[in-house]
């Protein structure tokens, strides 16, 4: 049986992004550490995304945006997803919330993770994506990751920019602790979304 898939999605599509960074160290990463999983990275920059202008969800009914569809068919490819985002004025990026909006039963009881940055790690953010997540059906997972005060400065174009090795010491720790909660709930729900299929087939 093949590995459930996870999809690390890059929230940021600013040019003066920091998220490459956090985003292509977390790829490699998680590489390493994990054996039950299987990752790719989604950039949302790769979409092109319109502002959500549907009848509604694609849950009640089907999109008619070609780069919506195109959105929707790729995050249906995955069995869970960590978002790696900033933190603008106190919330998550336009960009990220829209791609949050443009799908609906392609997020349904599928876990997410979090990996914020910024001046305060994303915090704030970070608890606005999992109260978005929730409304989205999906199982924000406990622990995340959060790159914050003199590490983020560390590593950003805003500071030093010196490269992800300096801080891994200090964030380590939080990536395992994340990878533990959502291979464990990518898991469970992958099962459980078997067994209500199969109940629904029978």
């Amino acid at each position: 049986m093949s590995n459930p898939k996870i999809a690390i999605v890059i929230g940021s599509t600013r040019d003066a992004r920091f998220a490459d960074k956090p985003a292509n160290w977390l790829f490699a990463k998680v590489k390493d550490l994990s054996s039950d999983l299987d990752f790719d990275l989604v950039d949302l920059k790769d979409y092109d995304l319109p502002m959500f202008n549907e009848m509604a969800s694609n849950l009640w009914m089907p999109s008619t945006d070609a780069k919506a569809i195109a959105w929707q068919e790729k995050m249906a490819e995955y069995d869970g997803y960590i978002f790696v985002t900033p933190e603008y004025n106190s919330s998550i990026p336009a960009s990220l919330k829209n791609a949050l909006d443009q799908a609906g039963k392609e997020w349904v009881r599928k876990p997410a993770a979090v990996f914020g940055y910024g001046a305060v790690g994303g915090a704030r953010a970070v608890e606005h994506l999992r109260a978005v997540a929730i409304n989205l059906q999906m199982v924000p997972v406990r622990s995340a990751v959060y790159i914050s005060g003199s590490d983020f400065f560390k590593v950003s174009p805003l500071g030093a920019n010196a490269e992800m090795s300096e801080i891994e010491a200090g964030i380590l720790p939080s990536v395992e602790a994340m990878l533990g909660d959502l291979t464990w709930w990518t898991h469970a729900t992958k099962a459980a979304r078997a067994e209500g299929s199969m109940e629904k087939a029978a």
